[in-house]
């Protein structure tokens, strides 16, 4: 006898026999779709979106549904688990492009009555038939000078996010 077993009565068991010790119904990957709660900040730590107040965000992890960022960190995160992340722009909404800003005359324009405002977002129809979404930078009298950008590109985001469930 060594130790506190006696090895002559013991038997020897073979490792791929044993029961796998990590339960993988509890660790997300790509394919999967969770339920997260989340709350996402700037730098100076001012709050821009949060699920707080409006329950879980469901996600298909991998589909592109949310930034690139946020979906590589929930691979591998388990059920319960908190994380907190920082996406550089890269990782989120891209750098902003000075190029995306442009000067649209007004007759290229469709708008009822009143005249966008400085700060409003509206909807542009594309040349490919596709709609964007742009921030009225300025307005002129024959232009309006449309921001393409999303509001937050250019910005380093932080993020605390959990994994409540997967499905």
């Amino acid at each position: 006898m060594v130790g506190c077993t006696d090895d002559s009565k013991s038997e020897i068991k073979n490792p791929l026999e044993l029961p796998n010790q990590i339960d993988t119904n509890n660790i997300v990957d790509s394919g999967e779709t969770v339920y997260v709660d989340y709350t996402g900040t700037f730098e100076d730590g001012e709050t821009f979106d949060t699920s707080e107040g409006k329950g879980p965000l469901d996600i298909l992890v991998g589909s592109g549904e949310v930034i690139s960022g946020f979906d590589k960190a929930l691979i591998g995160m388990e059920v319960n688990e908190e994380k907190n992340i920082v996406l550089q722009p890269s990782e989120a909404y891209g750098e902003f492009d000075p190029q995306r800003i442009v000067d649209v005359p007004k007759e290229n324009l469709q708008y009822d009555d009143n005249v966008p405002k400085i700060g409003e977002i509206v909807t542009v129809q594309m040349s490919d038939g596709l709609q964007r979404a742009a921030i009225v930078q300025s307005v002129s009298e024959e232009t309006i000078k449309l921001n393409f950008n999303h509001p937050l590109a250019g910005k380093v985001l932080n993020f605390k996010i959990k994994v409540i469930d997967i499905l």
